[in-house]
């Protein structure tokens, strides 16, 4: 388990899980954008992106490595179609 502190744990903290599923087959978590923008002011000392949107980025590519869904999308995807401009109205 990581440190309280680490990115990973607030996630699974907001997912309300100990701990998440090992492959994308059996992966049944998913966060909203409202909860990555939440997680990403939460851990801002700890990130190093210089924006909200850049921290969301941070957010979702940990989400990557955990097998959560961001937006009911894989994250690669979710981050994809936020570099077009899918999320946009999230922060503005």
């Amino acid at each position: 388990m990581s440190a309280r502190n680490e990115t990973p744990h607030v996630i699974n903290q907001t997912l309300g899980v100990a701990k998440c599923n090992g492959s994308w087959e059996a992966s049944t978590e998913n966060l909203t954008m409202d909860q990555v923008k939440q997680i990403a002011n939460k851990q801002e000392d700890r990130l190093t992106g210089a924006t909200l949107f850049a921290r969301c980025r941070e957010v979702m590519g940990t989400c990557v490595a955990m097998r959560v869904r961001v937006e009911g999308l894989e994250p690669k995807e979710a981050l994809k179609q936020m570099k077009e401009g899918a999320f946009e109205a999230h922060f503005s």
